[in-house]
């Protein structure tokens, strides 16, 4: 379904931020990114958004090469970003101009039901809290039907308890028409609650380090051994991934301490 190959970014400054990474991503796949900062994880959603240009390197959805933002990708910024100007109903409704007024109703109906928002279509987005306003932005993502989804932290201005009932919101849209997501967060916990595979990336520049499969089922068990050996294993990681790297030993180096 997503497919990055050899993808690199290198800024006009020279920063090199993304360096050949490659990874696959199948159709209703969650896939989780952690890492340090600087290990260009947001960039890398940009890039798959089309927002930005890969140096190097290929985006491809469902055998077609992303150049520019495409219907088929949808993304979930760390910030609601919902329209002052326009009421919820016309927010979550907002990409769906081409479709029969019954049907872009029934869509958005459904979706604020779903994100536990039913009857609030007429009120103001000024009028919600920030939580709500959250639900909204993931309402909005999701009735577009898009076949990738792309979650920048979306949930981490929130408080623990907002948090989790977002995550059971998310699922629950996820559940209806399985699209591919990729999500950013620097929450280990959360990467473990939501997610089938955590990438851990190592930084300056961003690469693959290690990959974690989460084979739990859903809902998650968050007191469950297998839930924190699992946890375990991507904190082990993501600690291991910012340490130093100890360079190889050359050749002659080698030889030299073989002599001996």
């Amino acid at each position: 379904m997503l497919r990055l190959e050899r993808l690199s970014k290198t800024y006009a400054d020279g920063t090199q931020a993304l360096s050949a990474i490659n990874v696959e991503v199948g159709g209703g796949e969650i896939l989780a990114l952690v890492g340090g900062s600087g290990c260009g994880k947001t960039t890398l959603l940009r890039l798959i958004a089309g927002l930005d240009t890969a140096t190097e390197g290929r985006v491809i959805v469902s055998g077609e090469t992303i150049t520019s933002p495409h219907e088929a990708v949808g993304i979930v910024f760390q910030e609601p970003r919902l329209l002052p100007w326009l009421k919820v109903e016309d927010n979550v409704g907002f990409g769906l101009a081409g479709l029969p007024a019954a049907e872009r109703r029934e869509r958005v109906d459904h979706a604020l039901e779903r994100v536990g928002l039913a009857g609030y279509g007429k009120r103001w987005p000024r009028e919600l809290s920030g939580g709500q306003q959250q639900r909204i932005a993931i309402a909005r993502a999701f009735v577009a039907r898009p076949k990738v989804l792309l979650l920048d932290e979306p949930f981490s201005a929130l408080d623990a308890f907002t948090r989790a009932s977002l995550h059971e919101h998310l699922l629950l849209l996820w559940e209806e028409t399985r699209p591919t997501v990729v999500m950013v967060t620097h929450d280990v916990e959360e990467a473990v609650t939501l997610a089938d595979r955590i990438i851990v990336m190592r930084p300056k520049p961003g690469r693959v380090y290690e990959t974690v499969s989460a084979h739990l089922d859903r809902p998650r068990d968050k007191l469950s051994a297998g839930f924190e050996k699992t946890k375990r294993r991507v904190m082990n990681a993501l600690d291991r991934s910012l340490r130093p790297e100890t360079p190889r030993p050359s050749v002659a180096e080698v030889e030299a301490a073989a002599s001996y």
